[in-house]
């Protein structure tokens, strides 16, 4: 039996902004072998990082650093609050916690620290809007390993994009 990992869970600061721009440009060219949707890494993490930014601090969103006890970055998750009212569907589901981003180093995964920094993220949104009952993340449908990881953390699937090249 292993003994169970701890992280600190702390907000992210300037400090970090080096850091978690190669760990956006890191998610996105792994992305970018998944599907041909995606840009390169760079310049394009920059871009989406400042909109992520902007979209954080007008919707109660956050982005939460994971360290080990040497103080080594190991992981981020970032979301926002999302309120989209729609007449097809009930109140509780068109507000809701959204997790935009969730990053762990090679080192860390298969440790279960994604599942703690989205619990950390959960908790986030239960302090900001205590009514919130949901949270959402979406994966490419290629990216199995993150789909497994989601599940494991208790997600199920809500909905499901299909795409046809036309």
């Amino acid at each position: 039996m292993t003994a169970a990992i701890s992280y600190a869970i702390r907000l992210c600061t300037p400090a970090d902004h080096d850091w978690v721009l190669q760990c956006e440009v890191d998610l996105q060219e792994h992305e970018r072998a998944l599907h041909d949707s995606r840009l390169p890494g760079l310049p394009h993490s920059r871009d989406y990082l400042a909109l992520l930014q902007d979209v954080m601090a007008e919707n109660h969103g956050v982005m939460l650093i994971a360290e080990d006890s040497a103080g080594n970055r190991l992981g981020l998750v970032a979301g926002h609050i999302v309120d989209e009212p729609w007449p097809m569907e009930t109140p509780d589901s068109t507000r809701y916690g959204y997790v935009d981003d969730i990053f762990i180093r090679p080192e860390a995964r298969g440790t279960g620290l994604a599942k703690t920094l989205l619990d950390a993220m959960a908790e986030h949104f239960r302090k900001a809007d205590p009514g919130l009952r949901r949270l959402r993340i979406n994966a490419l449908a290629v990216n199995r390993i993150a789909c497994r990881a989601y599940e494991k953390a208790g997600f199920t699937p809500y909905e499901v994009i299909y795409e046809r090249l036309i």
